[in-house]
């Protein structure tokens, strides 16, 4: 069984380099599209914050944060360094989640299953990305942009509360003294072995390494998009679920295309920016594919979050489409 299998994964491979030979202008143009978006969307949105990131943890904003978030982390059975990734993920977006709980792991603050229970609610879109290029350049309605953008952000605290006895961390402290704050962050800072130069260093290597993971990632899903629209004839409709379910960016530009009601297009596109389309996952597991930290319960965390992001769009979308 295990001879026929590596046999099937082989003649799969054949099989796409064939097609890959046979739709080499496609190919080419779907390179080209995946190097833009990166270049516009996903390296000047990530870039800063991700070198930001690294400084921040080198000189103590995780201690910072931790001290001053404790009420929230306690509610939620988190240790107070989970909410740094909190915050970084609510300013940057995915995949970066990924990156500062892997970074929190590696640094001892945080263990590894408490690492899976932070992925499965901290996956937010990057604001920039839903108000400017799915509202405005993709539906051209920034108002209902708006409504997702709330909607996507609303359901994972929903997610947050699903899973909140998944895993209980032994440090549940919540009470808050900014002295403290100042004091442990402080001490980070004095603590730290390494000159601004190494951490600059580090940070850079850091983040172009995990950006060009990305760049790949999204490429080789654009190149499997392509080569699944030109052999499969499918209506439209489910062409863009299928793209979406496979390339975030994708599979929202087709939906914009549709022709649909308005509402449908929010729900849908609600649906795919909360499952994140299977790119977005490969690069949240290779981030963490040297750790232990699982990705089954992202995964469930995902679907749920499709599920739920999608129905409170179909509840609130009149209502929310009367009252602007």
């Amino acid at each position: 069984m295990k001879k026929l299998i590596s046999f099937l994964i082989i003649l799969v491979l054949l099989g796409f380099g064939i097609q890959i030979l046979f739709l080499s202008n496609d190919i080419i143009i779907t390179i080209r599209t995946a190097i833009d978006i990166w270049i516009n969307n996903i390296f000047p949105s990530l870039f800063p914050f991700f070198v930001l990131s690294n400084f921040l943890i080198h000189y103590g904003f995780v201690e910072f944060l931790s001290e001053l978030l404790k009420p929230i982390t306690k509610f939620l059975k988190l240790s107070p360094s989970s909410s740094f990734i909190i915050v970084m993920s609510l300013i940057s977006g995915f995949p970066s989640n990924a990156k500062y709980t892997k970074e929190l792991v590696l640094n001892n603050l945080i263990n590894e299953e408490e690492a899976s229970k932070i992925l499965t609610f901290t996956h937010f879109s990057n604001p920039l990305f839903i108000l400017g290029t799915v509202a405005t350049a993709f539906l051209q309605n920034k108002e209902v942009g708006f409504l997702i953008l709330i909607i996507h952000y609303i359901t994972n605290i929903i997610i947050a509360l699903i899973f909140r006895n998944y895993y209980t961390s032994n440090n549940l402290d919540s009470k808050v003294s900014l002295k403290t704050a100042i004091n442990n962050m402080h001490k980070k800072r004095i603590s730290s072995k390494k000159t601004f130069g190494s951490i600059m260093q580090e940070s850079l290597m850091n983040t172009i390494q995990t950006l060009v993971l990305i760049l790949g990632t999204i490429t080789f899903f654009l190149v499997i998009t392509t080569i699944i629209d030109k052999n499969i004839n499918i209506n439209a409709y489910y062409q863009s679920i299928l793209n979406g379910f496979l390339e975030m960016t994708q599979g929202l530009k087709y939906v914009s295309i549709l022709d649909i009601p308005l509402k449908l297009k929010s729900i849908l596109t609600v649906m795919i920016l909360s499952f994140g389309g299977l790119s977005v996952h490969f690069q949240i597991i290779s981030i963490i594919s040297d750790t232990k930290i699982k990705y089954l319960p992202f995964l469930t965390a995902r679907v749920l979050h499709a599920a739920i992001s999608g129905i409170l769009v179909f509840l609130f979308f009149d209502s929310y489409i009367l009252f602007i």
